[in-house]
């Protein structure tokens, strides 16, 4: 009982530390070290909590690892922050593979979502180009709502539809070449929209990845790993 009290404030204190980061990304577009330095030196204790045996702590450690040269190689590319390869390499000590690519998932979907809506703010408009822009509205608002729909089952862990409703949906929808000439049409517009949207950028966006990066553990911190140590708690 002593062990599931101990693993749950420590999830406790995990997730505050996620919401100080999301807070401080948001508004200074950084993360401060002393955090992250925090929540991975945290990580041995709640090992010890839910008792990781020598080799669990090894494949802990070699997931920490790879996900900090992965997420290095994006530092190089500038396409995540310092302080946001610091907070995910500190997070790989804290999930399982399982969890951590469910983290993972929710992280560049969500991300990518705010990629493209705060792009769209970002974006040089010219008068003669109101069709154009209206295009990228469009592109954006589809990629956003696509975003969201996958990422309803990662973070729910339930399916965004059943079988008999997809069925009645294909049901309904045109068949043979009027589909493929909607599809075709469709994935034009989008394709100009996106083309317009990065065109016409003022510059680079900082975008706030620690905020994706922290919701997202969040979402999977309530969803299972939470769940662990309290049903063992409640059955202490």
């Amino acid at each position: 009982m002593l062990a599931g009290l101990i693993s749950y404030a420590l999830l406790a204190a995990l997730a505050t530390a996620l919401l100080v980061a999301a807070v401080t990304d948001l508004r200074r577009r950084e993360i401060d070290n002393w955090l992250n330095a925090a929540i991975a030196l945290a990580a041995p204790l709640y090992w010890l909590a839910v008792g990781l045996d020598w080799v669990a702590v090894l494949f802990q450690l070699g997931l920490a690892l790879l996900t900090f040269a992965i997420a290095c190689a994006l530092f190089a590319m500038r396409q995540m922050g310092g302080g946001d390869v610091k907070l995910l390499s500190a997070l790989a000590l804290w999930f399982v593979p399982h969890s951590f690519l469910q983290v993972i998932v929710i992280m560049g979907l969500t991300g990518g979502a705010a990629s493209v809506a705060m792009a769209v703010f970002n974006m040089k408009r010219k008068p003669a180009e109101g069709l154009r822009n209206g295009l990228s509205t469009f592109a954006a608002t589809l990629w956003v709502m696509g975003a969201c729909t996958l990422a309803y089952p990662a973070v729910t862990g339930r399916p965004l539809i059943d079988a008999d409703a997809l069925f009645a949906a294909l049901a309904v929808l045109p068949k043979g070449w009027p589909l493929a000439l909607i599809g075709a049409l469709m994935l034009a517009l989008f394709l100009a929209g996106m083309s317009h949207i990065f065109r016409r950028q003022r510059g680079a966006i900082p975008i706030p990845y620690g905020v994706a990066i922290s919701a997202a553990s969040l979402c999977v911190l309530a969803q299972d790993v939470v769940s662990a140590p309290l049903s063992g708690l409640l059955q202490g």
